[in-house]
């Protein structure tokens, strides 16, 4: 059994499932309209913390630390559809970078990150912690559309 993989997993699977419950939320006619801000703000937040998500997967599998940013501009998801497309390719980079995990002793790895050298677990509970802040954010807004 490997009880900090396991927690890592359900974590991020909890953001996951906050991520397409938000989703569901919007308002798909203005997802990114200026004149709806509180309706806007949530669907950024949602990238904001899916992107940190993707970066770090792509980072553990492949060694790629580039900014998911230019591929998922408002202009780019426009539709609830293209967002939750997008979670879904989130999910599955993260499920990948998960199965390189064998034991609970590959999180004590370090890695070349952006910063420099990191260790795994550090480098998951950073990811985890940002994404999940966003995702808040996300959710205090959406609490407040429809309170």
């Amino acid at each position: 059994m490997n009880p900090f993989i396991a927690w890592f997993d359900q974590e991020f699977k909890r953001l996951e499932a906050a991520w397409r419950s938000s989703i569901a939320q919007l308002d798909g006619s203005t997802l990114y309209s200026e004149a709806a801000q509180q309706l806007a703000f949530p669907a950024e937040q949602i990238l904001r913390s899916a992107r940190i998500v993707e970066q770090v997967s792509g980072g553990i599998t492949a060694n790629l630390w580039d900014d998911p940013f230019e591929w998922t501009l408002p202009e780019t998801l426009r539709t609830k559809d293209k967002l939750m497309a997008y979670v879904d390719e989130v999910c599955d980079a993260r499920a990948r970078a998960f199965a390189a995990f064998k034991s609970d002793a590959d999180l004590l790895r370090t890695i070349m990150a952006p910063g420099g050298p990191t260790q795994l677990l550090s480098l998951l509970l950073d990811a985890i912690s940002r994404a999940r802040h966003h995702q808040l954010w996300a959710e205090d807004y959406l609490k407040g559309k429809t309170a």
